[in-house]
């Protein structure tokens, strides 16, 4: 497996890299190779079974961007590869967001999502379900996320504000998008599990660790 990380020098502000270590592991010890790959500006795309975006600053946020629109990373994605977009990420991959006070930027044009600067701040511990799960993480954004018709959620919120208050992020066949930080799959074993077994069709034995008993314990101390 190939895993793509992309722009962690504009998008590693909150760990979200960790994710790409986490994925990695988990194939790993069910016997599988899998490599990641640190894309940076100066680099092309290659070629990657699952790439992941993470969160940034609002300069750095509308740099990725650009870079990616460049690059055609669009239509890299409706290739066939998947995605795991946070925060930042999940804007990125929209019509378009909002950065530096109001003013609207393009995004990738992959989802029909528009995001708008919030009044506040969203800051905080957040819950969603997912697929009769729960699903945690750290938000730390003021954008909010409108999503068009037809355009499926990832989850809806038990806890925190996500996209709107209502729910979080948006998933398509190829895409997962949401605003939990964490880093998220670190804080998610199931989830890192549902993605690699999505992104390689193949169906995954339990890994019993650690991970499993903290995330049980992170869902007590959120009273879920």
């Amino acid at each position: 497996m190939r895993i793509a990380l992309l722009y962690p020098e504009l998008l590693g502000t909150y760990g979200d890299g960790g994710n790409a270590l986490v994925l990695q592991q988990r194939w790993k010890r069910r016997g599988h190779r899998a490599t990641i790959i640190e894309v940076n500006l100066s680099d092309s795309i290659p070629a990657a079974d699952i790439y992941l975006l993470g969160g940034g600053e609002d300069g750095p946020q509308r740099l990725a961007a650009d870079t990616l629109r460049k690059m055609k990373f669009a239509k890299t994605i409706k290739s066939g590869a998947h995605v795991l977009a946070v925060c930042a990420g999940l804007q990125i991959l929209g019509e378009s967001f909002a950065v530096e006070g109001d003013t609207q930027f393009d995004g990738l044009g992959l989802v029909d999502a528009v995001t708008t600067r919030g009044a506040v701040r969203r800051v905080g511990n957040m819950a969603l379900a997912v697929s009769g799960k729960v699903l945690v993480g750290f938000e730390n954004h003021g954008g909010v996320t409108s999503l068009g018709s037809g355009v499926e959620p990832l989850g809806s919120m038990l806890k925190g504000f996500g996209n709107d208050g209502v729910v979080d992020g948006f998933r398509t066949e190829q895409i997962w998008a949401t605003y939990a930080h964490g880093p998220l799959l670190a804080l998610n074993p199931w989830f890192a599990d549902h993605i690699l077994s999505t992104v390689t069709g193949q169906e995954l034995d339990p890994l019993e660790s650690i991970a499993d008993t903290l995330y049980q314990r992170r869902l007590g101390a959120l009273g879920l």
